[in-house]
């Protein structure tokens, strides 16, 4: 599975200085498992059953092997090219044209505002739910998100120090909401109550067959899976990485696989298919109708705490890129402008918060805005697939992961299949990314202008501005 290469002028190649490698594989796996676990489970698997009924386990294990199929890919990129992680500059490496670089980056960059704003929903959802603020209908939600969204921007624009050790923590409090529905259903199932069958007994609509509806539920389940590929960024940290990092990346997404199948099954047969796809609290409806006595609020929070991290990370992650891209003159410099006192990037904040509130207001819908995520991000996943290929010609001095080749091109072709409109994705998906990605378009040709009026050219991509960060879940 690995692949030694030399360099063939037998220069000495100099050697830059590096981060701290302070990360083993248990505290690597903690990191990746919590990038992946959040809001999709917590927030879509009622929707995912409204699409196939009992087995609602099957497409979160169809999205698993796509994303598996990715990750090869990533780990031979990854340890490849240890410096330069993230999707923008994979791409730039394959294919050297500034505007891919770009819309690659903007992609990303959206996908994460999306992601925050499936989060926002989320958790004003729960909110009302678990402290029964009987805040059911569209208006009322949609203004606690608002409101979130705002605390959100303020944090972001406070500062915020993320560390590794801290993700430690909150990947617990996530894992525990999930292991109380596992150990609930288990627990139910124990004790004959619920109904076990249900997760062999397939339901779609009478217009499409059983493959598309799977198809189609899967094109949602994925946004669980989001967050593998926000882990590259830690391989120069770790510890021996071209060895570790492979198997701990598989290990953390199997880990999540196996959770959120058994989430799954404890879900179906506690709530019926029908029930678990009406509002935006599936795994609330599971608490109450398996542990009645159990407090909701508890496990409101602990929901809450999820998706909430979930946002703020995103939002982060969103605000940088913008600057990031400014600084790199492909969008306007105005976006690059850093707060005297705080140091933190006020204006692209107040940008990406902006796109964040009129998706929770205009959009609003979990769906929606999750589908449109995992649409995203299978784009630019059909890139990283595409690139992997491409790249193979560009021989680097150290040994590395390499994928066998039919993986590649199998992800690229299930990728590119999974963000069809064929697989009965709702086409308003497409609306809102093409609306935010065109924004983007507007924004780089507004500041190609600029730049032939100030003799100004386009930087070369860095690591620090657009290379490395990725979306959470």
């Amino acid at each position: 599975m690995t692949d030694v290469q030399g360099n063939a002028t037998g220069q000495a190649v100099s050697v830059e200085p590096s981060l701290h490698r302070v990360m083993g594989p248990w505290l690597l796996l903690l990191f990746i498992v919590g990038d992946i676990l959040g809001t999709g489970i917590y927030a879509l698997t009622g929707q995912v059953a409204k699409q196939v009924g009992g087995v609602v386990w099957l497409p979160f294990l169809v999205a698993f092997v796509v994303a598996l199929i990715t990750a090869f890919s990533y780990l031979e990129l990854v340890t490849k090219y240890p410096k330069a992680a993230g999707a923008a500059l994979y791409a730039h490496k394959a294919f050297g044209i500034h505007f891919i670089t770009f819309i690659v980056a903007f992609a990303v960059m959206c996908s994460g505002i999306t992601s925050a704003s499936t989060a926002s929903r989320a958790f004003a959802a729960n909110l009302s739910g678990a402290f029964d603020l009987g805040l059911t209908g569209t208006y009322g939600i949609t203004l606690i998100g608002l409101a979130f969204m705002a605390i959100v921007a303020a944090v972001n624009f406070r500062g915020v120090g993320e560390s590794v050790k801290a993700n430690v923590v909150l990947t617990c409090v996530e894992f525990t909401g999930l292991l109380i529905i596992i150990v609930i259903g288990l627990w139910a199932i124990g004790a004959g109550e619920g109904d076990v069958s249900r997760i062999t007994q397939f339901h779609s609509a009478p217009d499409r067959s059983a493959f598309w509806s799977v198809i189609a539920a899967t094109t949602l389940a994925f946004f669980a899976m989001v967050g593998f590929e926000d882990s590259v960024n830690m391989a120069e940290e770790c510890k021996d990485p071209t060895r570790i990092f492979p198997k701990v990346l598989l290990t953390g997404l199997l880990i999540t696989g196996v959770i959120y199948v058994l989430v799954s099954i404890s879900a179906i047969t506690l709530v019926p298919p029908e029930q678990l796809g009406e509002g935006e609290t599936p795994l609330l409806k599971v608490v109450q109708a398996g542990a009645p006595n159990f407090p909701v609020e508890v496990f409101g929070f602990i929901t809450m705490f999820a998706v909430a991290n979930s946002a703020l990370i995103n939002m982060l992650m969103a605000s940088r890129l913008v600057y990031g891209m400014s600084r790199e003159h492909v969008l306007p410099q105005v976006l690059g402008k850093v707060h005297a006192t705080r140091r933190t990037p006020y204006i692209a904040i107040g940008f990406t918060t902006l796109l964040a509130f009129a998706l929770i207001t205009f959009v609003g819908e979990v769906p929606a805005l999750g589908g449109t995520t995992a649409l995203l991000l299978l784009c630019v996943f059909t890139v990283v697939n595409i690139a992997v290929l491409v790249l193979r010609k560009d021989r680097v001095g150290h040994d590395h992961f390499r994928t066998p080749t039919p993986l590649p091109i199998l992800g690229a072709v299930a990728c590119a299949f999974f963000a069809g409109p064929w697989t009965g994705r709702d086409l308003v998906q497409y609306k809102i990314a093409g609306i935010l990605i065109g924004i983007g378009v507007v924004l780089w040709f507004v500041t190609v202008l600029v730049n032939r009026a100030t003799g100004q050219r386009p930087a070369e991509p860095e690591m620090a501005d657009i290379g490395g960060a990725g979306p959470v879940n």
